[in-house]
């Protein structure tokens, strides 16, 4: 048999090279794909799939990634946001991953041999243990953000189904050559049974999606309202009254936080058992770092700086630097009393919702710290109806000592006596809610933490009542969601994407069919290489 041309070829080399790290001509006894080839290019494809797979789990986890820097930050005692970090390693991974696999697919289609070198195979394998740990990872530590997933799948399943059509139809080239490559009948069927039964579940694929933002125009819910995470973090620093007065300024009703009794009885605003990373408390009690945050008394926590840290390492990637006023009121904040955030808050008319952590054991209120807490919401003399009530412990006694308090309930369920009126939930609980039902019992429903636009619209689409977000200011500007079709535009884009998509299916299986047949007559066996060449040169 002669020599192929292609293997000449300056455009073939050149992706041999790249392929197999290989510049001289390919030996004639190695113009063959051997099974052990097929199998690493196997190996590949499936690479390229997780690491795709593994950058769209990356785009989902950016909603609650401020999470994972605050759970490093408490195992490792550095603050760092991953954010940038998490996004640029993904798309190294699927970028190199794309990249290998094109050079597969351009070799096949130019009928040169698959001989991957070591180094590729040694960094397929890196790749693959890497998202394979990094999934395992998120399996233990992080198991809710496969609610997340599934969640994110209703607002991106419309658009994955037209990625994937287009993918599938783009695969039918490399498929067709392979076909009409095969002598053998058994492998000829098998090989277009598997891929046109993907075909078919692709095809299918919108029976099973179920979205709330397929849905007539006219029908779109009211916008939800917005409750500012700790206030505004992305703003001013977090549970100051700094973030109350940006909340305020974003537009949001309510502003939540998290309180905590100090060893001398005083409520106070802090969210983590430790005060380092939210004041400078390793320079004013350096011996005291690790102390729980309620062991210290309120005299103590009025001499810490709450606000210093949050110009030094901003806690959100993408945030915009304070400047001028701002900048100087951020330096100056201190940990705010909750009487003193209720008085604010009464003035700048907004609600407050907070969860109350439990003291340690050998903590002076371990046993009173709900009623130290009432006590100072009543003592402030601030409206009850401002205040959402939402720790469980003791709830029948706030209900009877404060009955203008609203009391909102972090599960469905309620209590015996009487059915919530407000629920406050995780996004992740979307699935298993029925808005509609739990409106009509007037039943509210927030639901947190939201950042990001796409969840925000998702949340807009299925009447969800309010959301609890750490960037008020991005999703106040919002007017319309991101998204939104009628059942009958939809039906219109599926039949249209799939119609498209089995004319380029059939189309290529022809233009194949006629290729090979053009080559058995003419003996030319590398026409489609020749075409590219061509088209190089001009």
């Amino acid at each position: 048999m002669a020599e192929s041309p292609g293997c000449c070829s300056v455009w073939a080399r050149c992706l041999h090279c790249l392929y197999s790290c290989h510049w001289r001509k390919c030996p004639r006894e190695r113009m063959q794909t051997s099974k052990c080839d097929c199998i690493w290019f196997g190996l590949l494809f499936l690479t390229f799939l997780l690491s795709l797979g593994w950058l769209y789990i990356g785009l989902v986890l950016l909603n609650d990634l401020h999470n994972f820097n605050e759970f490093l930050f408490r195992r490792w005692g550095h603050w760092m946001d991953w954010s940038l970090a998490f996004l640029l390693v993904i798309s190294l991974l699927v970028t190199y991953a794309s990249l290998l696999l094109v050079l597969a697919l351009l070799l096949r289609l130019c009928r040169q041999p698959l001989h991957l070198h070591s180094l590729h195979k040694v960094l397929l394998l890196l790749i693959m243990l890497l998202v394979a740990a990094g999934l395992v990872g998120l399996d233990i530590q992080w198991q809710q953000e496969w609610h997340s997933l599934r969640v994110s799948l209703q607002a991106t399943a419309p658009f994955l189904h037209i990625g994937a059509a287009a993918g599938i139809t783009l695969l039918a080239w490399p498929v067709a050559d392979t076909f009409y490559r095969i002598h053998r009948r058994g492998p000829k069927i098998l090989l277009l049974l598997l891929f046109f039964g993907v075909v078919l579940v692709i095809y299918l694929a919108p029976l099973c999606i179920s979205s709330p933002c397929i849905m007539e125009r006219r029908d779109l819910p009211p916008k939800p309202g917005l409750v500012g995470h700790r206030g505004a973090p992305m703003l001013a620093p977090e549970n100051t009254l700094m973030s109350l007065r940006k909340t305020a300024e974003c537009g949001a009703t309510v502003f939540e936080t998290d309180v905590m009794v100090s060893s001398d009885g005083v409520p106070f605003l802090m969210h983590d058992e430790h005060l380092s990373r939210t004041t400078n408390v390793a320079s004013v009690f350096p011996t005291r770092i690790t102390a729980h945050s309620s062991d210290f008394s309120w005299a103590e926590l009025k001499r810490l700086n709450a606000g210093s840290w949050f110009l030094e390492r901003r806690p959100f990637w993408g945030a915009k630097p304070l400047a001028g006023p701002d900048l100087k009121e951020a330096e100056n904040q201190t940990v705010p009393a909750l009487e003193e955030l209720l008085e604010e808050a009464a003035a700048l008319n907004l609600s407050i919702m907070f969860d109350l952590r439990r003291p340690p054991q050998n903590h002076t209120y371990y046993d009173t710290f709900v009623i130290q807490t009432l006590e100072t919401v009543l003592n402030a003399r601030v409206p009850q109806t401002m205040v959402f009530w939402l720790p469980d412990e003791d709830r029948a006694n706030v209900q009877r000592r404060a009955p203008g308090m609203r009391q909102i309930y972090g599960h469905q369920g309620g209590n015996r006596t009487e059915r919530p009126q407000f629920l406050n939930l995780p996004y992740q609980d979307l699935p298993l809610l029925d808005i509609k039902a739990l409106h009509k019992d007037n039943v509210s429903v927030n639901l947190f933490v939201v950042n990001k636009p796409w969840l925000f619209s998702l949340l807009w689409c299925a009447g969800v009542d309010s959301v609890t977000t750490n960037d008020c200011q991005l999703l106040q500007q919002m007017r319309y969601p991101i998204w939104l079709i009628t059942p009958q535009t939809y039906l219109i884009i599926w039949v249209i994407t799939n119609s498209v998509s089995t004319m380029l299916l059939l189309w290529t299986f022809l233009f194949q069919r006629r290729f090979v047949k053009k080559r058995g007559k003419t003996g030319l066996e590398t026409v489609l290489l020749m075409r590219i060449n061509n088209f190089m040169m001009e």
